[in-house]
């Protein structure tokens, strides 16, 4: 991984999940529940989109209760039996998500005039559901669930933050407020100050006839679901939304489909602007486009609107519903600078491109500009040579600093670099793919790389590349998983069984980039079939046992995420691991053996707990886990008592076992009195001769 700057190593082990043996329990797990659980889930991750004050309320409930994803998909892939509470914490679970659904669709579909007035109950109903989902997480018994460390930890973290928000009491905008209870309690011809208005219209995002025959449906609606006189509430809320629609109609008139002016702000009443063509406008949100690209269908969208069409999911072009070939979006030069010429014969400032909310206070210079301008004209070249030339000084550019990876992914850059990752030349491909692996260092440019389709590109790199591409390539997909969505998306691209053969075959920088994005990417319980239905666990088994190979440390943090998958245990405990995994507890560092007892701690656990336990006391597990539980890390110490703990239930109940037998043994032996005959003796029988 030459040219990053700015990538991590596979230091961090799993977080913990001290379980206890699981109790006897019956098989009660009702599928249902859990088929239950996942589609609410489902249902709530298609609600997408809020346009109203509570905007960033609803985002942050709806991702922290994503978060809640991999949980459910652990305990229905888990064998391991359900017991009566736990199936109680799950139901009480899925009540606190039916309720937050019904929360979310408020924020999605319902009046946004209505959310505001209703504030008190609106506040009221997150706090309810916060609290609601706060407790169902808090009764959930983890130590009897079958989870994975870092999915226990990811849940914690959503309790976390469930707790905090319920505690912070966060307020919509009161100038909004303030003006729309002004209105709502005028009488019909009472006029309103055109300044409100227009501040209204913006603030709610009422700003074309789609919008507001939308709000007019949701708000009735809404109303008559209310309580209280529904006649008067929706009197009152329908001549405030025919105030600010009039006013709306009365800036445009020309248009049905009413749009903001070039600036970003609706004209002044008194100074009418041109019509703006339809060709200008982007067929999503009617606005002139300012930073205008093409799709694979051929339709040209504002950029920012496609991409977020794109993030929530779609795969078809909004115009014409045809499946899009690609997500690469190139820019329309042309487009662009037509418009610019229309908005300067017009009297209207050209519209600027938007800026990225995070992008560095100072930009590359004019001339750095100039030469990324130049750059893009070269990679768009039929030429092989000037595309290769190109693409390494975007290489190059992108090494450079952030403010060089703000600026190229600005200029359209992106597109153009995911196209060249199929060429057949190498050295073009391996420019490509390290140029995105060095843009991905930059935050914002993450989702840029994956909106534009480049997995499938980088996952071709990765198979068939020069060896300095294919590290770079898993470079870049270890960089673009730091993001949780994006690692579902990189494992259903097929990336990891390449990942595995570079693992593999690759030289040191290979293994150690392959092992990095392996990690990351396993973090994601989906992907831990995936990987070890490639063959990644005898390899990570091969890499232990070369204390020379420089990738111990890798080997045992992959197998510690491993172990939490019922086929990553079984392909752990079928690679004769355990005999290893002592080793490490003896010898290793202190992290190795911290993971070393995570992975035993998931192989003594369910139904072969006892093959593992008996193998490991053979070969000394005992005294050293002592050891550990003392002067470990605090990780270690952790996972060492809950290993000495079900040896001690193991090795109690085996002495049980033993002193049964014994005793069934000596009546046998000893038999009824009455059974000797007139002239034997009763020998009586000596207990050290039994074989315990």
């Amino acid at each position: 991984m030459e040219d990053a700057t700015n990538q991590s190593t596979v230091s961090v082990a799993p977080p913990d999940q001290d379980a206890e043996l699981a109790p006897v329990a019956s098989p009660v797990a009702s599928p249902a529940l859990l088929q239950s659980l996942v589609d609410v889930l489902d249902e709530i991750s298609a609600i997408t989109e809020f346009k109203n004050a509570y905007r960033r309320q609803f985002c942050n409930l709806l991702r922290r209760i994503k978060l809640l994803g991999p949980l459910i998909e652990e305990l229905k892939e888990s064998k391991n039996p359900v017991s009566d509470k736990e199936v109680d914490s799950l139901d009480q679970l899925k009540k606190a998500l039916d309720s937050a659904k019904e929360l979310l669709r408020l924020g999605s579909e319902g009046s946004k005039i209505f959310l505001v007035l209703e504030t008190d109950q609106v506040t009221k109903r997150f706090y309810e559901v916060c609290s609601q989902l706060e407790q169902a997480l808090a009764n959930i018994p983890f130590n009897e669930l079958d989870v994975s460390d870092e999915v226990r930890e990811q849940v914690e973290l959503v309790y976390a933050q469930l707790k905090r928000a319920k505690e912070r009491a966060d307020t919509t905008d009161i100038e909004l407020y303030t003006d729309l209870l002004s209105i709502y309690n005028m009488g019909p011809a009472v006029s309103v100050d055109p300044v409100i208005l227009k501040r209204l219209a913006e603030k709610l995002q009422l700003i074309s006839i789609p919008d507001l025959k939308h709000e007019s449906l949701a708000l009735h609606e809404m109303a008559v679901s209310s309580g209280g006189d529904p006649g008067e509430v929706v009197e009152k809320m329908s001549n405030l939304l025919k105030k600010i629609k009039d006013f709306v109609q009365g800036e445009n008139p020309e248009v049905t489909g009413l749009a903001k002016n070039s600036a970003g702000f609706l004209s002044d009443s008194k100074s009418k602007g041109p019509v703006i063509p339809d060709d200008f406008r982007c067929p999503i949100s009617l606005e002139l486009m300012k930073d205008p690209v093409i799709v694979s269908t051929g339709q040209t969208y504002e950029r920012n609107c496609i991409e977020k069409w794109l993030w929530a999911g779609h795969n078809t072009c909004p115009k014409t519903q045809q499946k899009l070939s690609t997500n690469s979006l190139t820019p329309n030069y042309v487009l662009r600078s037509l418009i610019t010429q229309w908005c300067e014969l017009n009297g209207l400032d050209p519209p600027k491109r938007p800026v990225l909310l995070n992008k560095p206070q100072s930009a590359c210079s004019a001339a750095e500009h100039s030469k990324v301008l130049d750059l893009l004209q070269k990679l768009s070249s039929q030429s092989l040579e000037d595309q290769r030339f190109a693409v390494g000084e975007v290489r190059l550019l992108a090494k450079r600093n952030t403010e060089n990876r703000a600026c190229i992914a600005e200029a359209g850059a992106i597109p153009l670099l995911v196209s060249l990752l199929s060429v057949s030349d190498l050295r073009t491909q391996e420019h490509a793919v390290t140029a995105l692996l060095n843009l991905s260092i930059y935050e914002e440019n993450k989702g840029r790389i994956i909106a534009s389709g480049a997995v499938p590109g980088v996952v071709h790199v990765l198979k068939r590349g020069s060896m300095e591409a294919r590290e770079n390539a898993a470079a870049t997909l270890f960089s673009l998983s730091v993001i949780d969505e994006n690692k579902v998306t990189i494992g259903a691209a097929g990336a990891i069984p390449p990942l595995v053969s570079l693992l593999s075959n690759g030289n040191q920088r290979g293994k150690k980039d392959a092992a990095t994005a392996l990690f990351n990417l396993c973090i994601y319980q989906g992907n831990k079939g995936k990987a070890v239905r490639a063959g990644v666990v005898p390899i990570l088994m091969e890499l232990l046992l070369e204390p020379g190979s420089g990738m111990v440390d890798e080997a045992l943090a992959i197998l510690a995420i491993l172990s939490s998958h019922p086929d990553g245990k079984a392909a752990i405990g079928s690679a004769s691991a355990v005999p290893v995994l002592v080793d490490m507890i003896r010898d290793g560092s202190s992290r190795n053996k911290e993971n070393a007892a995570a992975v035993l701690v998931h192989l003594c656990n369910g139904d072969q707990q006892h093959r593992y336990l008996i193998e490991a006391q053979e070969h000394g597990v005992l005294s050293l886990l002592e050891e550990l539980a003392s002067n470990g890390t605090d990780r270690g110490k952790r996972k060492a008592t809950l290993l000495l703990e079900r040896f001690s239930r193991f090795l109690g109940q085996q002495q049980q076992a033993q002193a049964q037998a014994q005793a069934q043994l000596e009546s046998q032996t000893q038999g009824p009195v009455e059974s000797l005959a007139p002239d034997q003796e009763q020998v009586p029988l000596d207990h050290s001769t039994v074989d315990a």
